[in-house]
């Protein structure tokens, strides 16, 4: 590929950052009370935030987070992402289909794991929990 994107979406840029929390009412009233931070929940696992100065949300997690927050990048063709990251060097660590669409998880050569997501499509229902699918 020596550094050509023909995917046209040369750039993908940061969407979304979220933060994973084991207790959902602890961290929204501390977010709250520290930052002056708004929610709106979409169910019980997910809060986004608002008056944050960028998007963004809580997600509980059964436990904490190793690489802390997850920076969430935007794709037009998710597929094409996938690709790149892999030529690039990353590792698709899992797929996941949500309400608003699809991402995936990968890990860069240093071992950080990011996300890009898309509004467009589901992932094969076979292939959704299944990286090497």
């Amino acid at each position: 590929m020596d550094g050509e994107v023909n995917d046209n979406e040369a750039i993908l840029k940061i969407d979304y950052n979220e933060i994973p929390v084991t207790d959902m009412a602890a961290a929204k009233a501390f977010y709250r009370k520290a930052f002056g931070w708004d929610f709106i929940d979409f169910g019980p696992t997910y809060a986004a935030f608002e008056n944050a100065g960028l998007d963004g949300g809580l997600r509980l997690e059964d436990k904490a987070f190793e690489t802390g927050c997850l920076i969430i990048l935007k794709a037009k063709d998710i597929l094409a992402a996938e690709s790149r990251v892999e030529i690039a060097g990353g590792t698709i660590t899992s797929r996941e289909d949500f309400p608003g669409g699809r991402r995936f998880h990968f890990t860069d050569p240093s071992g950080n794991e990011l996300a890009i997501w898309s509004p467009n499509g589901k992932y094969d229902p076979q292939a959704a929990n299944d990286p090497d699918a």
